[in-house]
């Protein structure tokens, strides 16, 4: 009986050690190889050509070698009506990107950010012999807590819609001030200005006349809509320094006066101080219509001045190479005491149509990590969305303007149609250009019109 006993509980042990050594592991890890099925991620961008981000898809396949990707550069002109045909076709990307702005809009389209996220992971451990495995492994996503750490705070607020992430950047660009340097070298300005104040004495200096009132030179590319880049950008800027309130809720209130000073309304000043550059009766007049285009002005020398970005740096390098020009931070309101930039930026995010929602959210997690993205901006050449290397880029020659204003960087828009937004705006700095209507009136219907937006 003792040895029949003996030879059960071998028999048995024997079992257990055969279910839980090499063949339990490779059923195991041929359970796992089943989910590896190949995946190929579309990604549809603008801007970026394949090279510039081949660092980060090569990276994210050495960890997961069935996913492959199908990369396209569209130009901007296009690119709205093409998500839009082939969504209705059932097709399109897996991962897109849409400007910052735009986020509400395509909000129907876009699937959040889960929770959590299984996948599949190829592993290589052994120190002689070298062994691969395929484990799966469930991992939590970002956080809300996480996204208000690591990135600026305006991600945070333009990501997030009711408690959830339904995008990330890569990047984040902020407006700055292009000078030229011989220009305000010949005007014996030694320093670039730092606040408006500044600013507008140097364009005293700055602008020429001759005797028919024709400007020569011009100090700087501001006032009108038709012929200045990111003219909507600018004024939007100047309505959050002089301490507008965009939002209220669910709509604009531009119009309202301040919540300090109840007879004073920012958002109508703002206007105004932007047109003034463009009104010949004022002492800033150094701007209007007949003028070139702001960037092609600036390129020639003909303006001291030019608001812009950091992708504008390449344009002005490769179309004049030997203009001696720099970059500056934007000018900000002297008595403020507080400083206040304007946020421009796209957002990479998961269709809500993709089969691969898992696999999409990963990559574009991976790819806004701080390892991964630093490979990205330095190729690109473009500020970050990260805390964590503000400081590191902020010692770079080309990027210290635009990085050094990162934290104070803010957006306002939050509605379903940005492009008509920008008419708007346009439409505001015209019809006070005219002056045939008060400029109370000119932003009281602006506000109603950009409200139409928000339903």
């Amino acid at each position: 009986m003792k040895s029949i006993k003996f030879k059960i509980i071998f028999l048995g042990l024997v079992t257990i050690m055969f279910l839980t050594s090499g063949f339990g592991c490779k059923w195991t890890e041929s359970r796992i190889k089943q989910t590896l099925k190949p995946v190929n991620l579309v990604i549809w961008r603008v801007w970026d050509d394949e090279d510039t981000f081949n660092d980060i898809l090569t990276a994210y396949k050495q960890i997961h070698p069935n996913v492959t990707f199908t990369y396209k550069n569209l130009r901007y002109e296009e690119y709205e009506n093409e998500l839009l045909k082939a969504w209705a076709k059932d097709e399109g990307p897996d991962i897109f990107s849409i400007p910052n702005a735009w986020l509400r809009k395509y909000q129907d389209y876009i699937v959040p950010l889960p929770e959590k996220i299984t996948l599949s992971y190829k592993e290589t451990s052994g120190f002689l012999k070298k062994e691969v495995k395929i484990t799966q492994k469930t991992k939590k996503s970002l956080s809300l807590k996480d996204l208000k750490s690591n990135f600026i705070d305006v991600v945070y607020d333009d990501a997030v819609i009711s408690d959830k992430i339904y995008g990330l950047p890569l990047s984040v660009d902020t407006l700055a001030l292009f000078y030229n340097r011989d220009l305000l070298n010949q005007a014996q300005i030694s320093e670039a200005p730092q606040n408006w104040n500044q600013f507008i004495e140097a364009i005293k200096k700055l602008t020429v006349q001759d005797y028919l009132g024709n400007i020569i030179q011009s100090g700087a590319a501001l006032g009108t809509a038709s012929n200045v880049n990111r003219n909507v950008d600018i004024l939007s800027c100047l309505m959050l320094q002089t301490g507008t309130k965009m939002e209220d809720g669910n709509k604009v209130v531009f119009d309202k006066h301040s919540e300090i000073y109840k007879d004073y309304f920012p958002g109508e000043r703002a206007l105004e101080f932007y047109t003034d550059f463009a009104n010949p009766s004022k002492e800033t007049y150094t701007w209007n219509e007949k003028m070139p285009d702001s960037l092609q002005a600036f390129i020639e020398g003909k303006t001291a001045f030019f608001f812009g970005y950091s992708y504008h740096l390449l344009q002005i390098q490769q179309q004049a190479p030997k203009l001696n020009f720099d970059v500056t931070l934007m000018p900000q309101i002297e008595s403020s005491g507080y400083k206040v930039n304007y946020a421009n930026y796209w957002i990479e995010t998961a269709a809500k149509k993709t089969k691969f929602s898992n696999e999409a959210w990963d990559f574009i997690q991976f790819a806004a990590s701080q390892e991964q993205a630093d490979k990205f901006l330095s190729r690109a050449k473009k500020p970050t969305a990260l805390r964590s290397l503000i400081e590191k880029q902020s010692e770079d020659f080309d990027l210290m303007s635009f990085a050094k204003q990162l934290l104070s960087a803010k957006s306002w828009y939050h509605g379903k149609d940005f492009n008509a937004v920008e008419e708007i705006f346009k439409e505001m700095i015209n019809q006070t250009l005219k002056g045939e209507l008060s400029v109370k009136d000119i932003v009281k219907l602006g506000v109603q019109k950009v409200n139409q937006t928000y339903k």
